[in-house]
Order: C-alpha cells, then structure tokens, then sequence
C-alpha cells in the first residue's frame, strides 16, 4: 500500500497511454489475420526431381474491396517423411500471406534456396531447389487468379516501325549450339575442348 500526503499530486501517465493498443488498431490485426469460412482455391500438381512423390499444392485467396490476396497454402504429399517440413512451410508461408502487404518477396526468398546436391532441370529451366520449384507454383497461381499482371512478351521493332519476329532462323540455328547455364539460366553455355563455359555469366567448367 503506497501512503499519500495531502499535498501530493497525482498526474496521469500519458506515455503508458500512448503504447496502448487502440481499438483500432487490435481489430486492423484481427481482420489482416482472419480467415472467411469459404474461400476460392486452386490446386496445383509439382513433380519434382528432388522429392520423391508428387506433391499437391493448394492456394486460396480472397476478394476484398482493393483487389485479391492470397490468404493460405497447403502442401500434401504421399510422403510422410516430409509432413513435418511441408507444415512448417504452409504454416510460415500462410502468415506471410495473411499478414504481409506484399507477399511478393517470398518468391524471391524461396528462389534463393540451393539445394546442397545440385540443381535440376525441367521443361528448359533450371531450379536450384524444391522450394525454387515451390515459388514458381505460387508465382504461376498470383497470374492465375490476377493478383499480379503477367508481362506480355512483345516482339522488338525494327526501324521502319514494323514488328520483327522474336527469333528469326538464323538465330535459332545460331542459338541452338548452346545449353541453358546452371548459374545465370540462359541459354548462353557453349562447351568447347570438353569445358562448359557462359558468355553472360562467365561460369566455367571442365571434365577433365
């Protein structure tokens, strides 16, 4: 029990005040993590080089007032082994979605992932990992449900204003004597004397 003379003051302490949650602000929280009781999904078949079965990757999103976010993931597989890793990814991913203004950096952080055995190729690309794989899935399911516009791929235009082909067959013959590079992805690695070396990157390397 603290004891008070006559002459002491009591003041309100505003500064406790000011850190104080407002109203506001707990139901801004409550509402960016919330979840509808219907949601529109979509679900997407990945086989992979570096799992063992196919994975099934369900993502959901919502309409709201400013456009259409994702809001979850969910990330199945035969493979029990992988349970424990798949929900940890679901769940982190599926905060990011409900929280985050812009979910896009998460395409970039997965991409960022090496696997420690090396990359893979599939359909022309190259994937550092799973989760590289993963990001692509997303990506592909932001232009699916229009989160994020799909960049057009416009032909170049010549000097007299007429629109030229992407490739002309000559450069296709020319293009042809080169391999998708592990390092940078272009199709610019050209193997001579038994080295692999990139005319953008400057990756080399020889079996010898």
């Amino acid at each position: 029990m603290i004891k008070l003379n006559r002459t002491d003051i009591i003041k309100e302490n505003k500064e406790s005040k000011k850190n104080k949650p407002t109203q506001e602000t707990t139901q801004e929280t409550a509402e960016a993590t919330s979840r509808p009781e219907v949601v529109d999904a979509k679900v997407y078949k990945l086989k992979s080089a570096f799992v063992k079965n196919s994975v099934f990757i369900t993502l959901s999103y919502v309409k709201k007032e400013n456009g259409i976010s994702p809001i979850e993931i969910f990330i199945n597989s035969k493979d029990l082994t992988k349970t424990s890793e798949y929900v940890v990814l679901t769940r982190l991913i599926s905060a990011i979605f409900r929280r985050g203004a812009n979910p896009m950096f998460i395409l970039e952080e997965l991409q960022g992932i090496f696997d420690p055995n090396g990359g893979s190729f599939k359909e022309g690309k190259y994937y550092h990992s799973f989760y590289s794989e993963i990001a692509d899935v997303i990506e592909r399911f932001f232009y699916d449900v229009k989160i994020i516009d799909k960049p057009e791929e416009s032909a170049p235009i010549s000097d007299n204003g007429a629109m030229e082909p992407v490739q002309t067959e000559e450069s296709i013959n020319i293009n042809s004597d080169f391999k998708i590079c592990p390092t940078c992805s272009s199709k610019s690695l050209k193997t001579e004397n038994g080295c692999d070396s990139c005319m953008s990157c400057g990756y080399s390397k020889c079996d010898k």
